[in-house]
């Protein structure tokens, strides 16, 4: 029998790798040119995102495990998805890029820290024991399927060069294939097997919670660099970032590491409405910014 959550971290590493190949110098060019952007975008992933994901357990009914589920599936930085979802509605793909790994540099140290903290705090008064990161391994491991495929792409792009960009167009497209195909397992199969044991309750119990937890995190996003005088662009492009969560990451967090099913499930349920809820409001978000565009033009017309 094939071991779900090692299947898991293999295509989690090839999917970083992924990124790496798709990684430019100009990407990190970002970090210098649009600081601004860029520390904005973290600020709103690493310190307001937490926040909201709280406020959001902490108003719902569900129980202890899928509220820490919840919060561990906002504790994880975005992937290619996000990357793809910028391109799609023309925001700056590059900003997204560089908030990309940022983000997987920075919840090294964010995940293992703050997932305990939410262990200690909702979990407290659950009968059983409960299971905790240890620290130093936990980063180690996440560096090991996140950073380490990412800059084995880096290299195997500067020495292949145009080869590996051909590869590349079709890994991002096979890849989430197949993780399409392990989280199918993961919602079908019994936990015995590595599953879930997930039913349509849960579904119908968590929905609303995880799409709250998607469109709220664009919106905090978004607003957060208006007063800053962000571009329109970017604060989609950081909305986008916010919003967009990676699954696999969670999922490995919660199933291997805590051995705990019930927190696996949020982030499937979440992975159900992510890339539709994502999209829809970021074209919202353009829809709106395109026909304030041309009211002001009609009324300078006139």
């Amino acid at each position: 029998m094939i071991n779900i959550n090692f299947l898991l971290n293999i295509v989690l590493s090839l999917i970083m790798f992924g990124l790496g190949l798709s990684l430019k110098k100009e990407d990190f060019q970002q970090l210098f040119d649009q600081p601004k952007s860029l520390a904005i975008g973290l600020f709103a992933q690493m310190v307001i995102l937490p926040f909201v994901a709280a406020f959001i357990v902490m108003q719902s009914p569900l129980p202890p495990e899928m509220q820490v589920g919840i919060m561990i599936l906002s504790l994880c930085p975005g992937g290619i998805t996000s990357n793809l979802v910028s391109y799609f509605v023309k925001g700056n793909v590059a900003l997204a890029v560089s908030l990309t790994v940022s983000n997987a540099l920075l919840s090294l140290i964010s995940i293992p820290l703050v997932v305990n903290l939410c262990l200690r705090y909702f979990m407290n008064d659950v009968g059983a024991e409960v299971v905790y990161l240890p620290f130093w391994n936990t980063l180690f491991e996440i560096f090991l399927v996140t950073i380490i495929p990412a800059l084995l792409g880096m290299s195997a792009k500067r020495k292949f060069g145009r080869n590996v960009t051909r590869i590349s167009k079709w890994v991002n497209i096979i890849l989430p294939l197949l993780l399409l195909c392990v989280f199918g397992f993961k919602f079908l199969a019994g936990s015995q097997h590595g599953g879930t044991d997930m039913s349509a309750a849960d579904i119908w119990l968590l929905s609303p919670y995880v799409i709250s937890l998607n469109v709220l995190s664009m919106l905090v996003g978004f607003i957060v660099g208006i007063p800053l005088r962000l571009s329109y662009r970017n604060r989609i492009t950081i909305a986008i970032e916010v919003g967009l969560h990676n699954t696999a990451l969670a999922l490995i967090i919660a199933g291997e590491k805590l051995h705990n099913s019930g927190m696996e499930k949020p982030a499937l349920v979440y992975a159900l409405y992510s890339f539709f809820v994502t999209f829809s409001v970021a074209y919202l978000l353009v829809l709106i910014r395109e026909k304030v565009l041309k009211k002001s033009l009609d009324l300078t017309n006139d």
